[in-house]
């Protein structure tokens, strides 16, 4: 059974940073496609980062709203996966998951049906 549990949400002002973690089981991060969605309220979830599995490459995507301020990256030995968040903005304010899928993500990263591993979520609030 595979687990993947978010941590590292929190509130911030306007141009702070954040580091969101989020711990597997059950599966390896290097093997498995994984990505970072955030869902405000109202709003439907969108992936903002994902990395494919190390045998293709280990490519990252990032949206455009993030780009240059995210970065995602894995840690294959502690299993975990991050997502540091810097020069943050009030339209960030979300909840953020985790998710992951033994697929090919290569050109699917941004569709949240292929994911089939979800975290909880973790909350990200940015002040102005």
């Amino acid at each position: 059974q595979v687990q993947l549990v978010e941590s590292g949400g929190g509130l911030v002002q306007a141009g702070g940073s954040l580091r969101l973690s989020c711990a597997a089981s059950g599966r390896t991060v290097s093997s498995t496609g994984m990505g970072w969605f955030r869902q405000a309220p109202g709003k439907e979830r969108e992936c903002v980062a994902a990395i494919t599995v190390s045998w293709f490459g280990g490519n990252t995507y990032y949206a455009d709203s993030v780009k240059g301020r995210f970065s995602i990256s894995r840690d294959n030995a502690k299993n975990t996966l991050y997502l540091q968040m810097n020069n943050l903005k009030p339209e960030d304010s979300a909840v953020y998951y985790c998710a992951g899928t033994p697929r090919d993500t290569r050109t699917r990263y941004y569709i949240v049906q292929i994911y089939d591993y979800w975290g909880q979520g973790t909350q990200v609030t940015v002040s102005s």
